[in-house]
């Protein structure tokens, strides 16, 4: 599949979902993995970071053959070769379109030895956004009376396998690691989603609004990305709420929309739902026009409705391999810790999220 569909499509062609996190068409899985080292000049130390997950990590861009080269994890080692003064090897072992169990078996345990290295100080990995594609895409075509345990089974083997994955991590990853971080989900196709089931509720007997029932389930499932987390040592980059929210206060309620919606370490399920179905969800926009001021906004998903956008061109990853390659980074210093076009994509966006919880020392 090399070429993109229109946005409305997305349910019938992309294997995500409700999330931030698919792959090719036809619900197939495709490896994408991707080496790369940002070479910083008069430097000796070279450190990596891995970065394990399904297609947001893979930089996928509707290609079985290349993929971004700087999707999220590789923004964010230009970053840390800054931050460091080192250079720093990017390991992307991503596949394209697989649940969470999938990146947890085949990904973060089958590949330990990535994380395992004396190098590597960082461990980062993303996952279920395709458990709530295969939900979601289930959900749409239900006629008769709604059934809604396959969005509950969706949640759940998220949660599963995000506290299997953080756990795994801290007991084989190298000893040196400095840093391990999750990216929960946005929500893509929210817009599009705002029509009603073609099911009848059991209870009412009426239709549903398919958005209302997605958006408690991602949100479930972010909050247990995030509350793990902090259960297990991990930190949480909250992707809902960077892709989600504003960048200005929207509701004059004096938070900024994008820092207003961000979980809250320590709160309760209940009330992290309540904020982010109820309270705040008229600050909620569809990540297509994240909005960097009242007058000002970029869109931070691809085509397809699905992943998210880069620049800074493509590298080989999929079918015949994936690339191990070498390169300057594009900035080698950060203004406020942040380069010229980090609000402008969503992969920029997501990689200066990752660095904001970097160690200032190794």
């Amino acid at each position: 599949m090399t070429h993109r569909f229109g946005k409305n499509a997305l349910a019938l062609f992309s294997t995500l979902a409700l999330l931030a996190v698919g792959a090719p068409a036809m619900a197939n899985t495709l490896n994408q993995n991707v080496s790369w080292t940002i070479d910083r000049a008069g430097t000796t130390a070279k450190y990596r970071v891995v970065a394990y997950g399904d297609s947001i990590y893979a930089g996928y861009n509707g290609s079985i053959s290349n993929a971004a080269k700087y999707s999220a994890p590789t923004v964010d080692a230009e970053y840390l070769a800054a931050l460091w003064n080192a250079d720093i090897e990017s390991v992307r072992r991503a596949k394209s379109g697989a649940i969470a169990s999938d990146v947890y078996n085949n990904k973060i345990v089958a590949e330990r030895s990535y994380m395992q290295a004396a190098s590597t100080r960082v461990v980062t990995f993303e996952m279920c956004g395709n458990d709530g594609l295969q939900a979601r895409t289930s959900f749409k075509g239900q006629t008769g009376t709604c059934n809604y345990s396959v969005l509950t089974t969706a949640v759940n083997n998220c949660k599963t396998y995000v506290a299997s994955a953080m756990d795994y991590i801290n007991a084989n990853a190298y000893s040196g690691v400095k840093l391990k971080v999750i990216a929960n989900l946005y929500y893509p196709g929210y817009n599009a989603d705002n029509v009603q089931s073609s099911c009848n509720d059991p209870t009412t007997g009426a239709k549903v609004n398919l958005r209302d029932k997605f958006l408690p389930a991602i949100a479930q499932m972010n909050y247990w990305m995030c509350e793990y987390a902090r259960q297990k040592g991990f930190k949480c980059v909250d992707n809902f709420a960077e892709y989600m929210g504003a960048d200005y206060d929207s509701n004059g309620d004096g938070q900024i929309d994008s820092n207003a919606l961000k979980y809250v370490a320590g709160e309760s399920e209940s009330s992290y739902l309540t904020r982010i179905t109820s309270t705040l969800k008229p600050t909620l926009r569809d990540a297509n026009t994240h909005f960097v001021s009242s007058s000002s906004s970029y869109d931070y998903i691809q085509s397809d409705d699905v992943h998210p956008t880069y620049t800074g061109g493509t590298v080989s990853a999929g079918l015949w391999g994936g690339t191990t390659g070498t390169g300057a980074a594009r900035y080698t210093s950060f203004t406020n810790g942040r380069s010229p076009i980090w609000n402008q994509y969503g992969h920029e966006r997501m990689g200066w999220s990752l660095s904001t919880h970097s160690p200032a020392a190794l």
